[in-house]
C-alpha cells in the first residue's frame, strides 16, 4: 500500500553532482513513502524551470532510504517495472490533484 505525505523537514532543494563534477540545484516537487517497496521517493525538477511556459519540465524521480534525522541519504535509481508503475501512478494522482486546485 502506498501513501503520500510531505516530510516535515525544511529541505525544499536538492543538489546533484553530474559525471563532470558540476552541481545542479533542483527544487523538490514532493516526496512519498511506499510500504510495498519499503522505500521513500522524491520527485524534483531543475530550479529555474518555468512552469508557465509551454515547454515540458524534466521531472526526476529517485528512491531513497530516509536517514534518522529525516534527510534523504543516498538517492537510488528505480530499477524494476513494478516500482516504476507504482511511482507513475502516484505522480499521475498528484498531477490530477494539482489540476483540481488550479
Amino acid at each position: 500500500m502506498t501513501h503520500e505525505h510531505e516530510h516535515d523537514h525544511e529541505e525544499r532543494y536538492i543538489t546533484l553532482v553530474d559525471e563532470n563534477g558540476d552541481e545542479q540545484l533542483f527544487e523538490i516537487l514532493f516526496t512519498f513513502d511506499s510500504d510495498e517497496f519499503e522505500k521513500s521517493y522524491v520527485f524534483f525538477y531543475p530550479v529555474g524551470a518555468n512552469e508557465d511556459e509551454e515547454e515540458e519540465i524534466d521531472i526526476l524521480t529517485y528512491a531513497y532510504i530516509p536517514t534518522e534525522d529525516g534527510g534523504f541519504g543516498e538517492l537510488m535509481e528505480i530499477e524494476t517495472d513494478e516500482e516504476w508503475d507504482m511511482v507513475e501512478e502516484v505522480f499521475n494522482t498528484f498531477n490530477e490533484e494539482q489540476d483540481e486546485v488550479e
